[in-house]
């Protein structure tokens, strides 16, 4: 029986002996690289002695290809993680901000397991309400429904990356996130909007040295600076029935009601809070900042139907780490929320239309660099559970004027359109 034998270059690839006289040796000589023992006579010996060492052979090479892949990742995710993005992103921008006097002391929080993931959440405020959209409408004022914004209080129609970065003070937390995101302003049905009191936003995703990478063929990335997208209702596609990655919920006072919009708002009293989720996608196609629709760049983990598991497909196989917007208003006294709606669900065709149909979100990544690669080194690549602003490296976001609190204006009056 013949055995094909390790070539000069998988030798030479795993740092194997190879003899100067390799290239001349006959197809009936011992395996090339690995040299018989002086004084083999028996032939049955030099075959058995040159299988053997020709598995050595295998085995060491399957060893160093196991060890340069966890290399190779290794410096993947650390490329990743100081950069505080992947290959394809926007060149850096200075913010003016001094990173660490914006960050204080704090402890190491504890782990998420058994959760796969890291977490990294922190609160932001209301800011300010705006007919503009720079991602649907750049450059056009006043084009879009009405928004309630916050993070950047300097967001506005003629925003990109490079003016969020440069300046504004944000309502989330620390001025090191001039990151905008905005959703449809909540509507009273009598001239008013109801403005929230506060915004959760929690990222999470695996650690980059999590098996799972591989075994899905997916690849962990950090936020690339200058991403935006667009999440939830798509009125691109208004006149289809669509799936919405959002939940409604009424809190408080005995209450807890989830449902439709409507359903939970039928029986949500005075003193209780109402609370709206969306969250995010998390695969990306790794070449593009945005696209035409604000979405197909970005992807859903898509469940296979065998094994039950979620992954990223393979055009989107860079696993990002998303974000859960839970955004809390208040209901007191007078209201009757029962009107209530999002300034978007007009929109939507009579066929469907309800409260809330058409909430969504969109986000405009501005991240300062030392800040977004210090909670996603330290809390998502640690498998960290951070709140509140922790970076789970020792330190956290110092909060800011506009960290949230009781004193906001909750109702005002809808601004008139300019």
């Amino acid at each position: 029986m013949k055995y094909r034998l390790p070539s000069i270059l998988t030798c030479l690839a795993i740092g194997y002996h190879v003899p100067a006289n390799a290239e001349q040796q006959q197809p009936s000589s011992p395996a090339i690289g690995c040299e018989p023992q002086a004084g083999q006579v028996d032939e049955l010996a030099a075959i058995s002695d040159e299988i053997e060492c020709y598995a050595e052979t295998i085995n060491l090479a399957l060893t160093k290809q196991r060890e340069t892949t966890q290399r190779l990742r290794e410096v993947a995710a650390q490329r990743r993680q100081t950069s505080g993005g992947s290959a394809l992103e926007k060149a850096k921008v200075d913010d003016g901000l001094d990173a660490n006097a914006l960050m204080g002391g704090s402890s190491i929080p504890k782990s998420s397991a058994p959760d796969v993931v890291g977490a990294f959440r922190f609160l932001c405020g209301p800011g300010q309400l705006s007919y503009n959209d720079p991602l649907v409408y750049p450059g056009q004022k006043g084009k879009s429904h009405l928004h309630q914004f916050f993070g950047n209080l300097e967001a506005d129609e003629n925003s990109t990356y490079e003016s969020l970065r440069a300046s504004g003070e944000s309502t989330c937390t620390s001025d090191l996130n001039r990151s905008a995101y905005w959703i449809p302003a909540l509507l009273t049905g009598d001239g008013n909007v109801v403005r929230p009191r506060a915004v959760s936003v929690y990222y999470k995703r695996r650690p980059a040295s999590d098996e799972w990478f591989e075994q899905f063929g997916n690849e962990a990335a950090g936020l690339p600076r200058g991403l935006s997208y667009i999440f939830g209702w798509d009125s691109n596609r208004r006149t289809e029935r669509q799936y919405n990655a959002s939940s409604f919920k009424c809190s408080g006072k005995g209450k807890s009601v989830k449902g439709t919009m409507s359903e939970v708002l039928a029986d949500c009293p005075a003193g209780s809070t109402f609370i709206a989720n969306i969250t995010s996608p998390d695969c990306w196609n790794g070449k593009d900042l945005t696209a035409s629709d604000n979405r197909s760049h970005m992807a859903r983990m898509k469940r296979d139907r065998n094994s039950g598991k979620a992954s990223c497909s393979k055009s989107h196989r860079y696993v990002l780490p998303k974000f859960t917007l839970t955004v809390v208003y208040d209901i007191e006294a007078g209201d009757v929320p029962s009107n209530w709606m999002f300034a978007s669900d007009h929109m939507v065709p009579e066929a469907w239309r309800e409260p809330g149909y058409s909430f969504h979100a969109d986000w405009f990544g501005a991240w300062n660099d030392e800040a977004l690669a210090a909670w996603q080194d330290g809390c998502i690549d640690k498998q960290l559970n951070c709140s509140d602003g922790n970076l789970g490296t020792g330190k956290r976001l110092k909060r800011n004027a506009h960290y949230p609190g009781e004193d906001y204006e909750r109702i005002v009056p809808v601004p008139a359109r300019p």
